[in-house]
C-alpha cells in the first residue's frame, strides 16, 4: 500500500479538501499527520483547538483512507519552553540549545515527561477510537540532529541514579571502570559527572555506561507514550520512524515496545553523507547506493519482528545533504518496489506538497508549491496502478543472516583506535558484498536464535554477552567472525584471557596485538594463492590452528576450525567476494556475481530485479518465466518482477 506525509495545518480548509480528494484518486491508503502540530493543537496552555484536525480526519474517513497520527512531542511549543526552560537540551560543549527549530528537548527532563504524558493523553482520549485512525507514530526520528545525548543537570542526576541501580556501591563502580587509572576514583555516586568537557578522553567504561544510559532513557521516554496509547487507543498500531545509519540508542530494544518499525528513506542524501566517497557519490548521484535502502529494509524488518514500513520516502531533491540532486527518472518507482520486495507493507512519500516557507522549503514533494504535480507524483501513480496487478506474498526466512549490534557501534565510537575504523562502515561492507552475490539477508540482533540459517556473518562483536555466546554455540551452520570480536568485557576492559574472550571456548586462538593501519597504509593477505591489499585494521594471532589466510610474512590472518571462521583483518571487497562465494557454495547456496548496479530480491514466489545503473542489464530470470512487470532486458532505473526464482 501507499501513504503520504501531510501537514494540513499548513494549508487552507479548501485546499485540504482538494488534497484529500487527490490522494484518493492517486491511490493513497494512509495519511500521516500531526507530528509537528502541537502549537496548533494547543496554542495556549490548556486551550485545545481540535476542530481543524477533526475535520481532516472526517475527510480522510469519507475518502476511504486511514490516518496515522503522530504524537507532537518532537516540537514542544514556545509557551511550554518559556514556562519550563530546563526542557531544553545541552550539547556536548555545555551549550544550552534554543527554541526555534525542532527536537529541542531533553529525554530526562521530568517536567517534559509530564507534559508528554498530558498531550499524548489528550490526543488519545479524543482520537484513540476514531474510525479513521489506523495507528500512531510516537514523536519523530528520536535523536535526530544529535539530540539523543544530552549533558544537562537533569541528565547528570538521572545518570547517577542509573549507576546506583546498576552497581549498588560506588566501590563496585570504581572496580568496573578501572577508576584507579589517572586517579579517577569516586567517593559517591553523586560525584560522577557526565563524560564531556574533559581535558583528555574520558574513561571508556564511563562513556559506555553513559551511552547505555542514554539508550535506556530514549526507550523509557517512548514507553511513556506507548503505554498511554495502548490503554486509550485499543486495536490501533503504535510505531516510530527511525533513521538510517543512526546508532545513538538500541533500536532493537526500543522496537520491542512497538507493533512494527518504520524508517525514513532518503537514498541520495544517505549515500553522500554516510559513504563520503566521491567516486561512489558520483556513480550513484541519481540513484543512491543500491544497498543503502535494502540494508535498512532488512534491519527494520528485524526490529519490527517481520513487519516494517517506510514512513518517509524521498520523492525528489532533498534540502539537507551537501548536494541535493534530482533522482534519476524512475527511481521513486524503483525505491517503492524495492521496499515492497523486502517485505515492506507501506511506502509513505514525504511529502504531499513542497512547503513554500520555513526550513524545508527546498525539500520537494509529490506536488510543487504552485499546487501542480511534480515528478514523484507520476511515479507514485504508476506504482499504484502496477500494484493492482501484483499480489504480494509473505516474506520468507533468508539463508544468510548478518548480526548487527548497537553496543558494538558504541565501542567502536568510543575507541576507534585509528582512521577509517567505523562499525557501521564495516557492517555495511559485509552486507553489500553479500548483496552483490545475489543473496537475501536477514539482519539479526546478537543473541537471536540462528536456527535455520546456512551462513551467519558477525562482522564484529566486541562484547559477547552470554546469550550471544549460547546462540553461536548452538548454531550448526557456517559462521564467520570479523575483527575485534570478543575484544572487550562488559565493562570495556581487555579480557583477562585476551581477545576474542569468551569466543575462545569455541575457537582456540588469542589476539596478542592489534594495529590500526589508517587509510593510507596497506598490507597484503594471501588466500588460495591470490593476494589482496587490505588496510585499516590488523591483528596478531597466537594459535595452534593452521592459518587459512596469511600475511605476506607468513603470519596468520584468517583461521578456520570446523564450521567457524575468524578474520583478523579488515577485508576489502575483492577478498570478501571471493571468500563468501566459496563459503556459500560449500553451504549449498548458489552465489551470483551481479553487475555493480543490479540487485535482486525474492519475496515468496516472486522474484525482483532492480537496475541502479544507466546501462541495460539482463535479469537473472530462468527462461520462460512469466513477467508481471518488465522483461528480461532491464532498462536503466527500471524494475522487473516475475513468478519464480532467480537463475
Amino acid at each position: 500500500m501507499l501513504g503520504v506525509c501531510y501537514y494540513p495545518e499548513h494549508w487552507s480548509t479548501e485546499q485540504v479538501q482538494k488534497d484529500i480528494h487527490l490522494m484518493r484518486e492517486l491511490g493513497i491508503h494512509f495519511v500521516r499527520m500531526g507530528e509537528f502540530a502541537w502549537s496548533r493543537i494547543e496554542p495556549k496552555p490548556g486551550q485545545f483547538e481540535w476542530r481543524w484536525l477533526d475535520e481532516v480526519l472526517e475527510l480522510v474517513d469519507h475518502a476511504g483512507m486511514k490516518a496515522v497520527l503522530g504524537t507532537p512531542t518532537a516540537t514542544p511549543p514556545k509557551w511550554l519552553i518559556d514556562r519550563n526552560p530546563d526542557i531544553l537540551p545541552v550539547d556536548k560543549e555545555g551549550r544550552r540549545r534554543k527554541f526555534g527549530s525542532r527536537r529541542h528537548y531533553c529525554f530526562s527532563s521530568p517536567a517534559y515527561r509530564e507534559e508528554v504524558r498530558r498531550i499524548v493523553e489528550e490526543m488519545a482520549k479524543r482520537y484513540g477510537e476514531h474510525q479513521a485512525l489506523a495507528g500512531w507514530q510516537t514523536d519523530n526520528e528520536y535523536g535526530c540532529h544529535d539530540t539523543a545525548r544530552c549533558y544537562c543537570p537533569r541528565c547528570q542526576e538521572a545518570f547517577q541514579e542509573w549507576l546506583k541501580e546498576h552497581y549498588g556501591t560506588v566501590e563496585t563502580l570504581n572496580t568496573a571502570w578501572g577508576a584507579v587509572f589517572w586517579s579517577q576514583e569516586y567517593g559517591s555516586f553523586e560525584e560522577v559527572e557526565l563524560p564531556n568537557l574533559t581535558s583528555a578522553d574520558p574513561n571508556p567504561s564511563h562513556y559506555l555506561d553513559y551511552y547505555r544510559f542514554v539508550s535506556d532513557q530514549v526507550r523509557n521516554f517512548n514507553r511513556i507514550q506507548t503505554n498511554i496509547l495502548r490503554e486509550l487507543s485499543p486495536g490501533r498500531f503504535v510505531t516510530h520512524n527511525f533513521m538510517a545509519f543512526f546508532t545513538d540508542f538500541d533500536h532493537f530494544a526500543l522496537g520491542e515496545d512497538l507493533d512494527f518499525a518504520t524508517w525514513d528513506s532518503y537514498p541520495l542524501g544517505h549515500t553522500e553523507v554516510f559513504l563520503a566517497q566521491p567516486e561512489l557519490t558520483r556513480r550513484y548521484a541519481g540513484t543512491g547506493h543500491p544497498d543503502i535502502p535494502a540494508f535498512h529494509h532488512d534491519l527494520y524488518r528485524s526490529i519490527g519482528r517481520g513487519r516494517f514500513w517506510v514512513m518517509e520516502q524521498q520523492p525528489g531533491p532533498v534540502n539537507w545533504a551537501p548536494s541535493n540532486v534530482s533522482p534519476a527518472p524512475g527511481m521513486i518507482r524503483l525505491w517503492t518496489w524495492e521496499t515492497l520486495a523486502h517485505g515492506g507493507e507501506v511506502v509513505s512519500y514525504f511529502r504531499w506538497r513542497q512547503a513554500p516557507f520555513a526550513q524545508e522549503q527546498m525539500h520537494t514533494g509529490l506536488f510543487r508549491p504552485d499546487f501542480s504535480p511534480d515528478v514523484g507524483f507520476y511515479e507514485a501513480k504508476q506504482v499504484a496502478g502496477e500494484l493492482k496487478a501484483v499480489e504480494l506474498p509473505h516474506t520468507q526466512r533468508a539463508h544468510v543472516a548478518l548480526i548487527v549490534d548497537y553496543e558494538a557501534a558504541w565501542v567502536y565510537e568510543i575507541q576507534p583506535h585509528g582512521k577509517g575504523v567505523s562499525y557501521a562502515g564495516l557492517v555495511f561492507h559485509f552486507y553489500t558484498v553479500l548483496r552483490q552475490l545475489g543473496f537475501d539477508i536477514d539482519i539479526l540482533s546478537a543473541g537471536t536464535s540462528l536456527e535455520g540459517y546456512e551462513l551467519v556473518i558477525v562482522p564484529s562483536l566486541p562484547i559477547i554477552h552470554k546469550k550471544a555466546l549460547e546462540s553461536f554455540t548452538d548454531f550448526k551452520g557456517i559462521i564467520v567472525f570479523g575483527p575485534r570480536t570478543g575484544s572487550k568485557t562488559e565493562n570495556f576492559h581487555i579480557p583477562q584471557e585476551l581477545p576474542p574472550g569468551p569466543l575462545q571456548a569455541l575457537f582456540p586462538l588469542k589476539i596478542v596485538r592489534v594495529e590500526s593501519l589508517g587509510l593510507e597504509n596497506t598490507d597484503t593477505v594471501v588466500w588460495q594463492e591470490k593476494e589482496y591489499p587490505v588496510g585499516i585494521w590488523k591483528e596478531w594471532i597466537e594459535t595452534d590452528i593452521q592459518p587459512e589466510v596469511e600475511w605476506t610474512d607468513g603470519r596468520g590472518a584468517g583461521f578456520h576450525k570446523d564450521s567457524i571462521y575468524y578474520l583478523a583483518f579488515w577485508p576489502n571487497d575483492e577478498f570478501l567476494l571471493d571468500f563468501f562465494a566459496q563459503l556459500t557454495s560449500e553451504a549449498g547456496l548458489k552465489p551470483l556475481r551481479l553487475p555493480a548496479g543490479l540487485r535482486v530480491r525474492v519475496r515468496g514466489d516472486l522474484a525482483f530485479a532492480f537496475n541502479f545503473s544507466d546501462v541495460v542489464h539482463k535479469t537473472p530470470a530462468p527462461p520462460g518465466v512469466h513477467f508481471l512487470i518488465g522483461t528480461t532486458e532491464l532498462k536503466p532505473y527500471d524494475v522487473a518482477v516475475w513468478k519464480g526464482t532467480i537463475q
